[in-house]
Formats: structure tokens, sequence, C-alpha cells
């Protein structure tokens, strides 16, 4: 068991280096960007990555303030599904709606990574390998559809 500053200091030497292996890596555009922290430009869309005790994750959140809104948008996401695995490929779960650990309302697709531990070390070049390989994808899927969800 590890103190909440341990944890902590953990937690921020794997952030720091998977940015450390990302870093040299060009977006689909061939511009220098922080990954860790992805922006994908259109609002309430986000990129998220997590590692935590036992497992990793990547996700489009749709975290719209209206239930209305985040069904369209999803449906949007819905519309370029063939795009989207020829991109990042099958192995994604699709939630309409979800709820995350405040207790908010968002839709996601997500691919989860099970049975690793940020805490563990030698999990490390295992969850930065799916965390870059799918990031990647992402953003070479992001590249061709963005147009797509710009107001």
């Amino acid at each position: 068991m590890y103190s909440r500053s341990e944890a902590s200091n953990i937690r921020k030497a794997f952030w720091t280096t998977l940015g450390q292996y990302l870093k040299p890596v060009k977006n689909a555009a061939g511009e220098t960007i922080n990954w860790v922290n992805y922006k994908t430009g259109v609002r309430h869309i986000y990129f998220r990555m997590d590692a935590g005790k036992r497992d990793a994750s990547v996700a489009i959140e749709i975290k719209h303030p209206s239930a209305d809104e985040r069904a369209t948008v999803f449906d949007q996401f819905v519309s370029v599904k063939k795009i989207f695995e020829g991109a990042a490929g099958p192995d994604w779960d699709w939630q309409p709606v979800f709820y995350d650990e405040d207790g908010s309302a968002g839709s996601r697709i997500f691919s989860q990574l099970e049975g690793v531990s940020v805490f563990n070390k030698e999990n490390w070049p295992q969850i930065i390998s799916f965390l870059k390989e799918r990031i990647i994808h992402l953003d070479q899927f992001w590249a061709s559809v963005k147009f797509q969800f710009e107001p």
C-alpha cells in the first residue's frame, strides 16, 4: 500500500515516462503535439487516457451537458464507425450513456487493457505500448473526421 504522496509520485513518473515516449511522434498533420493532454479542438469531446490499479484505458468522451446534444454527437460517431474501425481497429466498446466517478453523464467509445497496474513498473511497457498505439490511431481517425464535428 502506498501513501497518497507515493502514489501521486508514481503516477507522475508514469505520465512523464509516457510523454517522453510519445514526444518524438508527430500527429497526423505532422505537427508536434502534447499527446498526454490531447486537445480535440471541439468543445465537449475529449480524448482521455487513464492508467490505474487494475487497468489502463483510452477513450473518446462526449460530455455535452445536454443529453439530446450528447446523443446527437454520439450518433455522429456511429455514422463514421467504419472509418473509426479502419483507423483504430474493432476492439472498442461503444457506450451511449455512462457515468463518471463524479456521477456526471456522458457517452464514450473506449478500449481497455485489464490486469495491469500503474503501480507495478513491470507493467509500464505493456501499458505504454497500449496507450501509445491507441492514441496515435485516434489521432489518425480524428484528422479525417474532425471537420464533421466542428460547429
